[in-house]
């Protein structure tokens, strides 16, 4: 995925110190950076990766004006003020990012490099991200094949109980002299029992199972109000927790009408009425990544792929079936280039040379991961 996708703009004055004064312009979050262009010039005054913040504050500039204020390593501090919809919305939302990126892997801060030492790495990396949204998906499958299976008993004894109607029509309509009357008004104290088993049978299959659970910053009808959760994929529906773990909404599968993915950091969920206001939540996470080609698979004819996203569709893959074949395939050549290059002919420096440019394309701990993934 491409590490120039923009997760989110808002308009702010900066402080530049070296003029006294505040410049007008927008702030863009990144997954990885900070950068502040002002609005005339269209000028970068500020460009900086989230690893290097320190600390993130609240505070106010001239004890009047409500600030956001970044401390760097390099104990170079940034002043952000005006900000819009309100400094609380933007506070929460870049923390999020900062705070998951440090607990993330250590090479998660890292942006792409080109040093051939790194590859193994990658490719190990992407190939478990694939593994764990097949295994995702495959759960998923499984669960709506244990609906069908649940929706074929539900018409077998559809079918069954016509049948006895059609028999006790058949009685009542029969003569009194009918030998078999007492053997057929038996038959509904069977059925009833076979559906209460059926009942039960649904039930026990019906428990459901956490397929993902991210955290994130969710916002109600109005973006200008925001505060950290947590968002859980279920088999059976999509819930959403506060802070403190208490159920904030639990969307049911049938009562999900869409969701909208406006970046692959940000989506929005909603449940229609009429004759009130709808349920809707917008959700940012530096996690979502991970949650869209799930949710694709759940709600497949709910799902809507904004502007701004399919760029994301673009530069990632269509599906993380097809995202695990391309990694395979790469990881696979890679690997065979690695292990099992033999030069065919040539002098002996050639053939060191080959293998020296092999190693540094992947290393042996490293293919052996592959292959055992």
């Amino acid at each position: 995925m491409s590490r120039d996708i923009c997760v989110h703009t808002w308009p702010c004055s900066y402080y530049l110190e070296l003029e006294k004064r505040w410049i007008p312009g927008k702030l863009s979050l990144t997954p990885l950076s900070l950068k502040f262009m002002t609005d005339k010039t269209g000028e970068i005054l500020v460009n900086f990766p989230l690893s290097s913040i320190i600390e993130i504050k609240k505070e106010a500039s001239h004890f009047i004006f409500s600030s956001i204020t970044i401390l760097e390593k390099d104990h170079i501090k940034h002043w952000f003020s005006s900000l819009q919809p309100s400094r609380n919305v933007v506070f929460s939302i870049i923390e999020h990012f900062w705070r998951e990126l440090l607990l993330s892997q250590p090479g998660a801060a890292v942006e792409g490099s080109s040093s051939p030492a790194t590859k193994g790495k990658e490719l190990t990396c992407l190939m478990a991200c694939s593994q764990k949204r097949l295994e995702d998906t495959t759960r998923v499958l499984h669960h709506q094949g244990e609906q069908l299976d649940s929706i074929a008993r539900g018409l077998d004894k559809m079918e069954s109980d016509l049948d006895v109607a059609d028999r006790l029509l058949t009685e009542l309509e029969s003569p009194s002299w009918w030998p078999f009357s007492s053997r057929l008004w038996k038959v509904p104290s069977e059925t009833k029992r076979s559906a209460g088993a059926s009942v039960a049978s649904s039930k026990a299959s019906g428990r459901e199972g956490i397929v993902i659970r991210i955290p994130a910053v969710i916002s109600q009808r109005t973006e200008s109000r925001v505060k950290p959760g947590k968002f859980t994929v279920l088999v059976s529906g999509l819930e959403i927790h506060d802070s403190d773990s208490l159920l904030m909404h639990r969307f049911e599968r049938e009562d999900v009408d869409d969701i909208k993915v406006h970046t692959p950091y940000e989506v929005s969920i909603r449940q229609r009425f009429i004759g009130k206001p709808d349920i809707a939540y917008r959700l940012i996470s530096a996690k979502m990544p991970e949650v869209i080609p799930v949710l694709e698979v759940q709600f497949s004819k709910k799902i809507e792929l904004l502007e701004d996203a399919w760029m994301f569709g673009s530069t990632a893959t269509a599906s993380p079936a097809e995202k695990g074949y391309s990694v395979w395939l790469a990881a696979s050549g890679r690997t065979d280039h690695a292990m099992h290059s033999e030069p065919s002919s040539g002098s002996q420096e050639d053939r060191s040379l080959q293998l020296q440019t092999s190693e540094l394309l992947i290393s042996d701990g490293d293919a052996q991961e592959l292959r055992q993934t």
